[in-house]
């Protein structure tokens, strides 16, 4: 007995070694985790609906099997603002409306951009408004008000992102003290453009700035500048072999609420959508890639009706296979919002949560890739 006792006792020994041993291997070759982010700014349940009425094909939203629903507050507003929504997203905490990438009392806070350039991460951001706008800046800047363009710009100058597209060329080069933050940039090793979405340049961060402000909508006929950002972006990640984060805005949704424009915020969200296939795309070939795409509230209140017309004496009448978009007003509301996520820790992402939690799940799932923030 006793020595059926012993071989046993070895037994174990050596299968805790083998699974010590599978363990540290497994660490050893996982990929550490690509993170795209997308914000369809103004994008709600509605908006999101309105893809699937008024689409040529299947929408890439379709494609999602894990969704869940994020409430939006702010600590000063029940309605808040894109800053106060995109720094909750990008700091993990709730704060005041108009704030940039600091907490309720004014105080700087870390973004996850910044904590992931310290583990050695590349980093981008594409948008459609100016580069200094609120959703793209409270993931580099730490200033009290969203309207601080110029105060951001410099914050930019510091953040040493690797890849940025977008419009503001003004907050740079035509400014109130004269600078030209430009000849900054190209002393910190930036190839700028400011005329073209050009191919990057691989061992240099690259900056594209092709509006004075905001780039035109979809109405006003901008085309297909935010998938090939972001397919940009992408092939520069991957040709540079190293672990990324990139967030991508859908900046005009939220313009069409606010204009109370159906047929812009539709234009926009299909565009987006659009973008989304592309991120889709890449994570079939990448699948150490996690998507995650949100808003940072919903705009206008927009709802998908029915689509009423009238006849000649002007009888009211229901078009049965139509459908029309209303909106209760042109701002923002505190309707929940729909989170979708795919990849690698997707799964973290269903239920209902406030915004600010989508941050903390994002750490946890580069957590589980060998990936520790905090």
């Amino acid at each position: 007995m006793r020595f059926i006792y012993t071989i046993t006792k070895v037994n174990k020994v050596i299968l805790f070694s083998l699974i010590l041993f599978t363990s540290l291997i497994e660490a050893q070759t996982r990929k550490p985790l690509n993170i795209i982010f997308m914000i369809g700014d103004g994008m709600g349940v509605s908006q999101v609906t309105s893809a699937f009425y008024f689409g040529n094909s299947e929408p890439n939203f379709q494609r999602f099997k894990i969704v869940g629903l994020s409430e939006t507050s702010s600590t000063s507003d029940w309605v808040t603002d894109s800053a106060a929504g995109a720094t909750a997203l990008s700091t993990g905490e709730k704060t005041y409306k108009r704030a940039i990438g600091v907490n309720k009392d004014s105080i700087a806070l870390p973004t996850i951009l910044e904590q992931l350039q310290k583990k050695n991460y590349q980093t981008g951001l594409v948008c459609l408004t100016s580069i200094t706008h609120a959703t793209p800046a409270s993931y580099y800047a730490h200033v009290k008000d969203r309207d601080l363009h110029e105060d951001i710009a410099l914050d930019l100058v510091k953040s040493n992102v690797n890849f940025l597209a977008g419009g503001g060329l003004k907050f740079f080069n035509k400014r109130k003290d004269g600078k030209n933050l430009l000849n900054e940039f190209r002393k910190l090793n930036y190839n700028i453009d400011t005329l073209k979405l050009s191919k990057p340049i691989q061992n240099k961060n690259n900056f594209y700035l092709l509006a004075q402000d905001e780039l035109p909508n979809k109405v006003q006929g901008r085309g297909d500048f935010l998938p090939e950002a972001t397919q940009r972006a992408l092939d520069y990640f991957s040709n540079n072999k190293k672990p990324f984060f990139l967030m991508v805005e859908g900046s005009f949704i939220d313009w069409g609420g606010h204009a109370k424009d159906g047929d812009m915020m539709v234009k926009e969200v299909l565009d987006f959508d659009k973008t989304i296939g592309v991120v889709m795309k890449f994570i079939k070939k990448n699948p150490n890639t996690l998507l995650v795409v949100t808003a940072d509230h919903e705009t206008g209140g927009a709802s998908i009706g029915k689509f009423i017309e009238k006849d000649s004496i002007g009888k009211e009448k229901n078009i049965k296979n139509k459908v029309q978009i209303n909106f209760i007003d042109n701002q923002h509301t505190a309707s929940l919002v729909p989170v979708f996520a795919m990849g690698q820790g997707e799964e973290l992402f269903s239920g209902v949560y406030a915004n600010n939690t989508i941050y903390h799940k994002l750490v946890e799932a580069l957590k589980k890739s060998g990936i520790q923030l905090k």
